[in-house]
């Protein structure tokens, strides 16, 4: 399996012929993928898709499969076919077999309604919490792990990993923090990460994984 990190909180991840797209928001460059099975989207926050985003993987992938909460469904309205699912969901489209966790976005501010928010993990390998703190209960072999956000204080997100104990992490949720922050809070995540034995790999957009 490939994974390919893009912009901010966007994945690519790849077995075979086939790819699944994570989380196609707003500030990933337009993108052009092949050969998609389909789309999970983590919420409906822009930085994790927009309609723009959806439709140009679409215009190239039209079988395509959009998975998501109740919450992004809404968002969507008839746009696109949004196939609802929450923790505990199972499904399997071609190479990818997914398994969804959690239910809600972490906390913002007492001021902004918490919405809600699913996990994957990808083939049991590839772990993604969107914009959350949940963990899988499962082994992880590799965790996308949040690095900068609104919601996240870099001490919890390095709780987060040390929980999850995974084999191998990689940064996302990075283009809230200037070069410098992104070397300051992935040095900690990158600690975190060796504590468990496992090993930490920054990925720059367009950069690959093979696990």
């Amino acid at each position: 399996m490939r994974i390919t990190k893009y912009e901010h909180a966007t994945l690519l991840v790849t077995v075979g012929d086939e790819s699944l797209v994570i989380d196609p928001g707003s500030f990933l460059t337009p993108p052009d993928f092949p050969d998609v099975v389909a789309i999970v989207i983590t919420h409906e926050h822009a930085d994790h898709w927009t309609p723009e985003q959806v439709r140009r993987i679409l215009d190239k992938n039209p079988d395509a499969r959009i998975l998501g909460p109740q919450g992004v469904a809404t968002a969507v309205g008839d746009e696109f076919p949004v196939e609802v699912v929450k923790a505990g969901d199972t499904v399997e489209i071609g190479e990818f077999a997914l398994e969804f966790f959690g239910e809600k976005h972490a906390v913002i501010h007492s001021s902004i309604p918490v919405i809600d928010n699913v996990a994957v993990l990808v083939n049991g390998e590839l772990y993604y919490a969107g914009d959350s703190y949940t963990e899988p209960g499962v082994p992880v072999g590799t965790l996308a792990a949040p690095v900068g956000a609104p919601w996240l204080k870099i001490g919890e997100a390095m709780d987060y990993v040390l929980a999850v104990k995974p084999k191998r992490a990689f940064y996302v949720h990075d283009m809230t923090l200037s070069v410098a922050g992104k070397q300051m809070a992935g040095g900690r995540l990158s600690w975190a990460t060796e504590q468990n034995g496992g090993t930490f790999t920054v990925l720059e957009p367009g950069e690959t994984l093979d696990v």
